[in-house]
């Protein structure tokens, strides 16, 4: 099983068509996007074999400014310390295995949930 982590702490997995499909795409960090058909694609959910592979924040950033507006989903071993990257990087969501929500409960991805009030830009800004 898998928990779904977002902006309002864990809940369940609400994509049901799978990732099987035509209209999803299940890629690996280091997945070539280059060429990529992006064309009736809804979902794309990204591979993070590592909390140390910081890849695939640079394929979600990568796929949100080539216009991709389909849900984006973290796949993996990330952290609950890289959820404001995640979600500032373009993702919408973030999968985690059973075991890491057990060691790092929703309180804890919730602090991070106001990822758009808390961050370095807007420190600066003042």
């Amino acid at each position: 099983m898998s928990v779904i982590v977002t902006d309002a702490g864990f809940g369940p997995d609400t994509w049901t068509a799978g990732f099987e499909g035509a209209n999803a795409l299940d890629l690996a960090s280091d997945a070539e996007i280059n060429g990529l058909d992006l064309a009736g694609v809804e979902a794309i959910r990204i591979d993070f074999p590592s909390f140390a592979d910081g890849r695939g924040f640079t394929l979600g950033r990568l796929l949100r400014l080539r216009g991709f507006k389909g849900r984006l989903r973290a796949k993996g071993h990330v952290i609950a310390d890289q959820y404001a990257m995640a979600r500032r990087a373009g993702f919408d969501e973030v999968e985690i295995s059973d075991d890491l929500a057990a060691r790092q409960p929703a309180d804890q991805w919730l602090f991070r949930a106001n990822w758009t009030e808390n961050n370095y830009q807007s420190r600066l800004r003042g």
